[in-house]
């Protein structure tokens, strides 16, 4: 069972209509605004899986099952959920306690496909997450730091502060979005292996 008064993290697929991005990217805003309004909401943010894609995935938080309880429940989400049925469907939604074990120790995952739920192992072990990590960053890193000391002059002379500090900021979504993910899916079978 989750740990009482852990840290709930959900996240939600959901498809698109193609003809309507623009509504339906007011109508995530909206219900990230609506979400900030509630006590215990601790951070939310949205991503579509590319250019071309019908698929976003959306993301948040509460510090507890009872602050997660009081928005799934509230006016304001069944009138945000219902505003957008014409052009938006839900197709997958996991709930979690820690955020895919990346920042604390997870102690379930439920993941709901259709109405059928069934508890799922939540996250592999933390050398492995190490490992799928470093296999992103690395690389990256390595490119980044090539290119920019080719493109920019005077880049080996800025303070060791400052070029970390512009690394970092350049870095860390291009991790966070494109390369951990596609490690990890590369990575799946490894990272969590099927139980037969």
């Amino acid at each position: 069972m989750p740990v009482e008064n852990a840290p709930i993290t959900i996240s939600i697929e959901r498809t698109v209509d193609p003809a309507r991005i623009a509504q339906a990217t007011a109508w995530m805003q909206t219900g990230i605004n609506l979400a900030t309004t509630y006590p215990g909401f601790l951070g939310s943010g949205w991503v579509r899986a590319g250019t071309e894609s019908t698929t976003w995935h959306m993301l948040y938080r509460f510090a507890d099952d009872a602050a997660l309880l009081h928005w799934e429940q509230s006016p304001e989400r069944a009138w945000w959920l219902q505003s957008g049925s014409a052009f938006m469907s839900q197709h997958r939604s996991e709930r979690r306690t820690g955020i895919e074990g990346w920042f604390d120790e997870p102690t379930e995952v439920t993941v709901e496909h259709a109405g059928a739920s069934s508890a799922v192992s939540a996250a592999p072990p933390r050398w492995k997450q190490a490992i799928t990590i470093w296999l992103g960053f690395f690389p990256l890193n390595l490119a980044f730091t090539y290119i920019v000391t080719l493109l920019v002059p005077g880049w080996d002379t800025l303070p060791i502060i400052t070029r970390v500090l512009l690394t970092t900021l350049c870095l860390t979504p291009v991790m966070t979005y494109v390369l951990l993910p596609g490690v990890t899916r590369m990575l799946r079978r490894w990272l969590v292996p099927t139980r037969g």
